[in-house]
């Protein structure tokens, strides 16, 4: 039986919406895109792609949505190289461009590694990095600033205690916890982001005494995972139930590749598994994500980005069974930028979420834009 937050059963809620259609996608349009993606590595490791389609985006333009509501946006990635095209500038350019985003929490992206010393040490020359980009965002009148850095460590390590010192160290008074994803999916050919955790990484009991110790200090735990792999991380979160855990991304509902085409079934079982991991009093939910290509719904492909409008009706449903499940109390919105910048831009974007939540109180509106991700992140006023 699902778990009733105000009113509704989060078992009860609709299982289907019609969805927008989707353009076909144009060789020409493809082409550009191919040699401009967002700010990560391919899947071969061997090309790397950068940020080009802000003249793509641009095509749909909108009036911002309540445009004092406070926002910290809990969850964005910088990368520093040039070529890969999104490092601080080009945060501040979106955070700035019509939402009042306040704050935001940089989470881990294999980006600025260390390239010499310990390899356990390497992810701490990435807080270095953000850390300095933070100072400067803190010096910006009337900007965004980085409030919050989640790093990455190795949680089986014998040599985590050390890490998380240095990581202190480095942050600079920001850190605040440590991503150490568990996506894995057994067949990744058609994942253009596939996850490199190993196969069963959260039942293993030296992975456990690690994310235990994050609660022993303190600090947080987050993770990236797919649709399949929830229960998994449900067990982790019953069996540490002193760590503070956040649920990226929804649990990434895979449409690609031998998903293709099973998104209601999909659907179905993904609503259990939330209502599930809901069950579990340490783990809160960041309610973005779903505009990663390999979720499928192919807006990375067309000649022309969603409007808020498209957004809201392909992925209402999934927001508004999160939040009955888990109560907006445990529930923060989320850009996943530069990825989600891939299929829509930011204005876009928090316009769809503001839509979504419009249907909230405006003391739950509240929790879920900012007050979550401050209390879950230990965040200062703005």
């Amino acid at each position: 039986m699902g778990l009733a937050v105000r009113g509704v059963l989060c078992s009860q809620l609709p299982s289907a919406v019609a969805q927008p259609k989707i353009a076909e996608p144009v060789a020409a349009r493809a082409a550009v895109y191919t040699a401009g993606s967002i700010g990560f590595i391919s899947k071969k490791e061997t090309t790397v792609v950068s940020n080009t389609n802000d003249a793509w985006l641009d095509q749909v333009q909108e009036d911002v949505i309540d445009p004092e509501r406070e926002i910290v946006d809990p969850h964005h990635h910088l990368w520093p190289q040039p070529e890969r095209g999104y490092d601080l500038e080009g945060l501040l350019a979106d955070t700035g461009s019509g939402h009042n985003v306040v704050q935001t929490v940089f989470v881990e992206a294999r980006a600025s590694y260390r390239t010499e010393g310990p390899e356990h040490l390497r992810p701490v020359g990435e807080t270095e990095y953000v850390a300095d980009r933070a100072a400067k965002s803190a010096a910006m009148a009337g900007t965004a600033t980085i409030a919050g850095i989640v790093a990455h460590a190795d949680l089986r390590g014998e040599h985590l205690d050390e890490v998380i010192d240095a990581h202190e160290v480095a942050g600079n008074g920001l850190f605040r916890g440590i991503r150490h994803s568990g996506a894995h999916e057994p067949n990744p050919e058609a994942l253009s982001i596939p996850g490199r955790a190993q196969p069963g990484l959260f039942a293993m009991e030296e992975f456990r005494r690690g994310v235990a110790r994050l609660g022993e200090l303190g600090l947080s735990y987050d993770t990236w995972i797919y649709h399949h792999q929830i229960r998994d991380f449900r067990d982790l979160a019953a069996a540490v139930p002193g760590t503070t855990m956040i649920l990226d991304h929804f649990g990434e509902p895979l449409g690609v590749g031998q998903y293709a085409g099973k998104r209601e079934e999909i659907f179905e079982v993904w609503k259990d598994d939330i209502a599930a991991v809901a069950e579990c009093p340490n783990v809160y939910a960041k309610l973005g994500g779903l505009a990663m290509p390999d979720v499928g719904f192919g807006w990375d492909t067309r000649d022309v980005p969603p409007t808020s409008d498209e957004f809201v009706e392909a992925q209402e449903r999934y927001y508004d069974h999160a939040i009955a499940c888990f109560g907006p109390e445990r529930c923060m919105f989320e850009s996943n930028f530069p990825v989600d910048r891939r299929s829509l831009s930011y204005p876009v974007l928090w316009n769809g979420l503001k839509k979504i939540a419009g249907k909230y109180t405006d003391a739950e509106q509240a929790l879920m834009f900012s007050g979550v991700a401050r209390e879950v992140y230990r965040l200062p006023p703005a």
